[in-house]
């Protein structure tokens, strides 16, 4: 990839984005030695972008950075696995309350539009991951709390670290389009309750078939 002319800020985030779906795509492994010069020399840039792009995953918990070793693609344990679903439960399971309690009913309808593309994604698993993570960051959006978009988008990142995707087993899909329904119903029934509980438990089948 050949140097752009870019401010330094906006390259080394550039750099990051590009690292951030090498590691997502599982090209850079979970474990993996992240080698600086090879990278560098690749993307036509100096090792200072590439440094700073690294610091940036790091925060994201997507490198671990070793002394005198360098930087590491993270490795996510079944603690760090559990840690981030627990997290991840509390935080939208709180919107989901949020969002049957103050949304508009365009709001709504618009989250029952993305629930309508999930279900005619489900034999097509890639279009179904996109939509799955759209509805959830939707219902964050309206939510409306942009410290918790944060630390969802930061723990989400870590999730998808995990090479067993809990998508990927045998009829979870189906199960998590289930859970998908409940949630909205409850949105729809403005249950603040019932749609915590329902996204509570969403997260907690989505552990248990990550695992």
């Amino acid at each position: 990839m050949a140097a752009v002319s870019l401010t330094p800020r906006a390259l080394y985030e550039e750099v990051a984005e590009l690292l951030r779906q090498r590691i997502f795509s599982r090209e850079l492994a979970p474990g993996s030695w992240i080698d600086e010069l090879k990278l560098a020399e690749e993307y036509g840039i100096s090792r200072t972008p590439l440094r700073e792009a690294l610091k940036v995953l790091a925060t994201e918990g997507l490198v671990t950075m070793k002394v005198r070793r360098g930087a590491y693609v993270t490795e996510v344990s079944e603690r760090d696995l559990a840690d981030v679903y627990h997290l991840l439960a509390l935080l939208e399971s709180d919107a989901a309350g949020v969002v049957a309690t103050r949304a508009t009913e365009a709001q709504l309808k618009e989250l029952q539009g993305l629930h309508r593309e999930l279900e005619k994604a489900v034999p097509q698993r890639e279009r179904f991951f996109e939509i799955n993570e759209a509805f959830h960051m939707r219902l964050l959006e309206i939510a409306d709390n942009r410290w918790r978009d944060q630390m969802v988008a930061d723990l989400r990142k870590v999730m998808k670290l995990n090479r067993h995707n809990s998508l990927l087993k045998s009829g979870r899909i189906e199960e998590s389009l289930a859970e998908h329904a409940a949630i909205v119903q409850a949105l729809v029934k403005r249950d603040a309750g019932a749609a915590a509980r329902r996204m509570q438990e969403h997260f907690a089948n989505g552990l248990e078939a990550a695992a």
